[in-house]
């Protein structure tokens, strides 16, 4: 099996099966529906060629006709989330919040997909069909913005990955690992308590001045994101 910096193609760029042979009996659709389904469940060490072809009930042997090995599923897995990403409106024309519709989209399916940023850490920077039109559909949002093109294109890669990131800690919270989803009066007061012993003086104004911290649900963390957004992807296009 070629390594994947040596692979000279990606599983997009062959047909989904020889043109001799039998009828086909599945599609790459149905096997990467099934590794989506099985991730979803069981989590991404769980997707196998093996325990994909146990899901749809046939051989392993089967499954590699139409995908080459589990790095091309993987490829798959991850555009077919791309794929949920609903991208038939028209630039409005008010780019920046076009652009936090993008985040809140992605953010949202990576919730859904709790496995998919370690996906995307192992994986590469492997662009199939579905997040080329996303990266597409968002420079033709940003088409309204200043900023070259090098700063779009980082403004997406920003985009990114502060929806991973804000995922990432909803599924911590969800599962009760996330630091910062403990106690927040409690985590507040031992902050305060230290500030007040007069050796962080910087810590104490900021602290005086912001007041108490706000609550930490889903609402408050997608305020968050949308205004971490709007601060940021107008200085990096500036």
């Amino acid at each position: 099996m070629a390594d994947r910096e040596t692979r000279p193609t990606t599983v997009w760029s062959r047909p989904e099966r020889g043109a001799r042979g039998p009828a086909p009996e599945r599609s790459r659709y149905e096997i990467t529906a099934a590794a989506l389904a099985l991730a979803d469940a069981e989590g991404l060490a769980a997707v196998s060629m093996r325990a994909v072809a146990q899901r749809l009930g046939t051989g392993p042997a089967s499954l590699y006709r139409y995908v080459g090995s589990r790095d091309e599923l993987l490829d798959l897995m991850a555009d077919a989330v791309a794929g949920e990403l609903d991208l038939s409106a028209a630039p409005s024309g008010d780019w920046l919040g076009d652009l936090v519709g993008l985040a809140l989209q992605s953010k949202a399916a990576h919730t859904r997909h709790p496995w998919l940023p370690e996906l995307n850490d192992r994986r590469g920077e492997v662009l199939g069909p579905h997040a080329i039109d996303y990266l597409d559909h968002a420079l033709a949002v940003l088409a309204a913005a200043p900023g070259t093109s090098r700063q779009k294109l980082e403004a997406i890669g920003l985009l990114g990955g502060l929806a991973t990131l804000f995922a990432r800690r909803e599924a911590m919270a969800a599962v009760g690992e996330d630091p910062g989803a403990g106690d927040p009066p409690a985590q507040a007061a031992h902050l305060a308590a230290v500030a007040a012993e007069g050796r962080h003086p910087h810590l104490l104004a900021a602290l005086t001045t912001a007041g108490p911290p706000p609550p930490a649900g889903p609402a408050e963390r997608d305020a968050l994101f949308e205004r971490l957004l709007r601060r940021l992807l107008p200085a990096m296009l500036d």
